[in-house]
């Protein structure tokens, strides 16, 4: 499955010349953002529930944007490990 990506289309501007301006990120359901997440639906789905991860709840159903999640994991992967996984590695 590849990822969404974001395009930009060129706007003219007052003074003639073409600008790009950036298109609206597509939105992803949750099997695509399990999928991105490497984890099951339910548990994305429960993630976004908790608040854990970002997503929008559009009626039923929950909506993910791939910048946002890509943000959130960047966030995770940088946060201090806990005491017990630091003193495993220690011995």
């Amino acid at each position: 499955m590849s990822s969404p990506k974001s395009t930009r289309i060129p706007i003219p501007t007052e003074t003639g010349s073409a600008e790009e301006s950036p298109q609206f990120e597509p939105l992803l359901d949750v099997d695509q953002a399990a999928a991105l997440l490497r984890v099951h639906p339910k548990t994305a789905q429960k993630w976004a529930r908790e608040g854990k991860i970002p997503a929008i709840h559009y009626g039923h159903r929950w909506l993910f944007r791939a910048s946002e999640l890509d943000s959130w994991v960047e966030s995770q992967v940088h946060l201090p490990r806990h005491a017990c996984r630091q003193s495993e590695e220690i011995r």
